[in-house]
């Protein structure tokens, strides 16, 4: 855990609200390598493609996920199980108002919609996250409905959160373009609050 405490037995929603590592290599190995890097790739995640390499660190980073990847990933969630492909451009109109080009969205289920609601539910629990993270933190939104996770790589080289409303999904990810070491800063602190 990037606290470096260990908890003992912990419930699994309490896991992954508090970003427990020990559980979550658990579930993974539970859930096989294999299965979760297709169920990754339903959501939207395409840079997961030598499956050779990925044990079960996978589920602690041990594999290169671009933050577009990532929060579109979570957009899943946000819809209920839907996933829509990211896009840069919705519509493109002429000077004369015709329109040149108009994105057309091609939604597929990814996850069942109460496995998504379920993970929505423990994302957005501030009484569940709050023993690691606090009551008073970057990942509730006063009085906006919202889930959020944070992820930190060994060493602080990396830290993000990812957070949703159903309308909208919004990443972070806070580093040195060097791959240097930040100031011990986990993503609750470095990139939660750009988040917030």
């Amino acid at each position: 855990n990037y606290d470096l405490k260990f908890r003992g037995p912990v419930k699994i929603k309490e896991a992954l609200a508090q970003s427990l590592n020990l559980p979550s290599v658990k579930i993974l190995y539970l859930a096989g390598v294999e299965d979760t890097i297709d169920l990754a790739q339903k959501m939207g995640i395409t840079t997961l493609t030598d499956r050779k390499r990925y044990g079960l660190s996978l589920v602690l980073g041990g594999g290169e996920v671009t933050l577009l990847e990532e929060t579109s990933a979570y957009g899943v969630f946000a819809q209920d199980g839907i996933r829509n492909a990211p896009t840069p451009i919705l519509s493109m109109t002429a000077h004369d108002g015709g329109i040149l080009e108009e994105f057309t969205p091609s939604p597929a289920k990814a996850l069942d919609p109460q496995i998504a609601r379920l993970i929505t539910s423990i994302l957005s629990s501030n009484d569940l996250r709050a023993p690691v993270f606090g009551e008073k933190n970057y990942l509730t939104l006063a009085s906006i409905p919202s889930a959020a996770k944070t992820g930190t790589t060994q060493e602080y080289r990396d830290a993000w959160t990812v957070g949703y409303t159903p309308d909208i999904t919004v990443g972070v990810w806070v580093g040195n373009n060097d791959n240097t070491q930040m100031h011990e800063a986990p993503g609750a602190a470095a990139a939660a609050p750009l988040w917030y």
